[in-house]
């Protein structure tokens, strides 16, 4: 059985979801937390397979990005200040919009509750066309709405309709919290169950609130992403890095967000397990040394063109082509998404499943130069998996400006350079009588403006008289004229450079990578669909070897004794199944928990020391020394060597019957 013949078996049963849960359960990958209290939505416990795949998953990440790119690991606390959120702007803006049924109080994410009515919709259209679709409904997890939900009709729609509902989708992560409340409203959308009017989107922030400390006067937050700790960081990671840019941090731990109707198992959960990259580049310099090692790679891609004319079809195009025709914004961003597509392969991602999603214009965090999501399709849809940003300078700018701490990179220049910039300049006499005891403040806010927003100003100034906005902590407009300040463009000479570092941002989300990757591994047997197999890589499968003696006959202690002995010291986690059911069913046991290799030993292996190697997805069994099957083993997990190559000088074995 060759790579297309596995292939064509594995595609040959469609995919159930309900027998992947069934199999995740049973084998204990993951279950629901407080389970014997009736557990609590959105948090779950790993078992042992579900924490070793996942240990395995984090390992080859930090091995693809931190070694290999040289990056700086930092561990920041979980625990956040008020003050440090509220300066990102996560105490304003981390939010997503619920809308309430006013009758029974249940609360809906709004997005969310749109695109599930709309795909229902669609669904029963398709199915009174009598068009074949995934039996599967968006959140068929959920036994009980699943079985209420009315939107679900065989219901002929209108071209037209159709049309409407097919934009709506395409742009559904553009839209503001008044916009849903139009589509829900014009939709007719309410409660699935009681079919009840909602009231209208509100914002909901995301972040659990705590209080660090006896008193409980320090406000604080567990944090939603790791990103924060490393910016704060960064002047000592600058100094660890010698003052030399570009660099990178990288951060894996856990974040928290109190969704507002977690569903769909670990795709949308409440405690969660991210891993970050802050990599710090020169504004003026964002090219990559190694862009030449991922721009040939051809990906799927969704541009905002594309998503803001109504459709979802993809762009075929490489790296290097994205980036040239500005597509992708900059050669490192470009080098970080192709980085991305090697990884999530590695770990067992279909690449039929895997498209790049740019964020569209009205998504788009307002500092962002360019963002893009690596999204899987599973049987919940296309889900989001990682984002890569361009975060420009936003986060060093705002904590630089909160603490009055330069947050840059000084670079001694070669040649004097003539540099213009904008600067302000304050009448400072005027400042006391007018603002009083908020003098400071505001002084302090117009010293710390960035480059670009002294150039808004200035204009402001120019066209209006004055320049108006407003702080924090004060309660009317603040309004300056030329009395107050002057804005000019002047030229200096430079000898040092003096600039805060742009932030291109890698961001995992492992839960969800892992889900999408149990889905995309998730087979049947065609000749017996009980007969469930996750095929994991070798590198990242809980167990790589399932150690079987023939019978539980003495005379085979020794061996598998000798066998796990060496398996021990190479350090290739294994099991020994020495069950007294038939060597099929061991087998398929461990196929279903992901395991590549089989061992077995029997009488032979007495006799001449020889064992037998089965390959979990082919079932091909090859024979020889104990040394030479372990060594096989040894490389094809580890070293990247095909099973072809690896078994090169091992004998063809009949296997028994599974």
């Amino acid at each position: 059985m060759g790579v297309k013949d596995i292939k064509k078996a594995r595609n040959a049963v469609e995919f159930n979801r309900e027998s992947l849960e069934s199999v995740l359960k049973r084998r204990f990958f993951f279950a629901p937390a407080f389970e014997l209290y009736g557990g609590v939505s959105g948090l779950y416990d790993y078992g042992p397979p579900g924490c070793a795949f996942q240990a395995n998953v984090v390992d080859l990440w930090r091995k693809h990005f931190i070694l290999e790119e040289d990056m700086l690991e930092v561990d920041c606390s979980m625990l956040t200040p008020y003050e440090v959120l509220k300066t990102s702007g996560h105490v304003d803006k981390f939010s997503d919009w619920m809308c309430q049924d006013p009758k029974s109080g249940e609360i809906f994410r709004a997005d969310h509750l749109i695109e599930e009515v709309l795909e229902a919709r669609l669904k029963g259209d398709k199915e009174a066309r009598g068009i074949a679709v995934n039996s599967s409904v968006k959140d068929d997890a959920d036994k009980k709405r699943k079985k209420k939900v009315k939107e679900i009709q065989a219901v002929k729609l209108d071209d037209k309709v159709i049309k409407e509902y097919e934009e709506v989708l395409a742009k559904i992560d553009g839209y503001s919290g008044p916009q849903l409340g139009e589509l829900i409203k014009k939709y007719h959308i309410g409660n699935p169950v009681t079919g009840e009017l909602l009231d209208q989107p509100k914002p909901f922030n995301l972040m659990f609130e705590t209080a660090i400390g006896p008193s409980g006067q320090l406000k604080g937050y567990l944090r939603p992403e790791t990103a924060q700790g490393q910016f704060l960081n960064f002047n000592k990671l600058l100094e660890f890095n010698n003052g030399k840019t570009p660099f990178a941090s990288a951060s894996i731990g856990k974040s928290f967000r109190n969704e507002i109707s977690p569903r769909a198992g670990l795709l949308r959960v409440r405690e969660f397990l991210m891993a970050e990259i802050e990599h710090f580049v020169d504004p003026e310099n964002k090219s990559h040394q190694r862009f030449n090692e991922v721009k040939n790679i051809k990906l799927s891609f969704l541009p905002k063109q594309v998503q803001e004319s109504g459709f979802t079809e993809t762009v075929e195009s490489t790296i290097e082509d994205a980036v040239a025709s500005k597509m992708i914004d900059n050669q490192t961003l470009g080098y970080f998404i192709g980085r991305i597509y090697q990884f999530l392969i590695k770990i067992g991602v279909d690449s039929d499943k895997l498209r790049f999603r740019q964020h569209m214009s009205n998504e788009m965090a307002h500092y962002a130069a360019d963002c893009w999501d690596a999204e899987l399709k599973t049987s919940y849809g296309w889900i989001e998996c990682v984002g890569c940003a361009d975060r420009s300078a936003y986060d060093l700018n705002v904590h630089a400006r909160k603490t009055k701490t330069a947050l840059v990179v000084r670079q001694k220049l070669d040649k004097p350079r003539e540099v213009t910039k904008w600067e302000i300049e304050l009448n400072k006499k005027l400042f006391g009588p007018k603002f009083r005891k908020n003098a400071p403040k505001v002084e302090s806010y117009l010293l710390h403006l960035s480059q670009e927003e002294l150039a808004t100003k200035s204009e402001q100034l120019t066209s209006n008289g004055k320049v108006v906005f407003n702080l924090e902590g004060i309660d009317e407009d603040i309004e300056l004229s030329h009395e107050f300040i002057k804005i000019e463009e002047k030229t200096t000479v430079e000898h040092i450079r003096e600039y805060i570092p742009n932030v291109i941002e890698p961001s995992f989300g492992i839960g969800r990578i892992i889900y999408a990757v149990l889905e995309h591994c998730f087979w049947s047997r065609p000749q017996d669909t009980a007969r469930a197999v996750l095929s994991f890589p070798p590198l990242v499968a809980p167990t790589k070897v399932l150690l079987v003696p023939l019978s539980s006959n003495d005379e085979l202690a020794p061996i598998v004794t000798e066998v796990s002995k060496i398996l021990r010291k190479q350090q290739i986690p294994f099991k020994v199944d020495d069950s007294g059911v038939s060597i099929g069913k061991r087998y398929a046991r461990n196929d279903e928990l992901g395991t590549p290799f089989g061992i077995t030993i029997d009488f032979e292996s007495v006799k001449d020391g020889s064992v037998t190697l089965r390959e979990r997805d082919s079932t091909k069994q090859v024979r020889g020394s104990i040394a030479d099957v372990i060594k096989a083993v040894y490389d094809i997990t580890y070293n990247d060597i095909t099973w072809d190559k690896g078994t090169a000088h091992l004998a063809p074995f009949v296997s028994q019957s599974e």
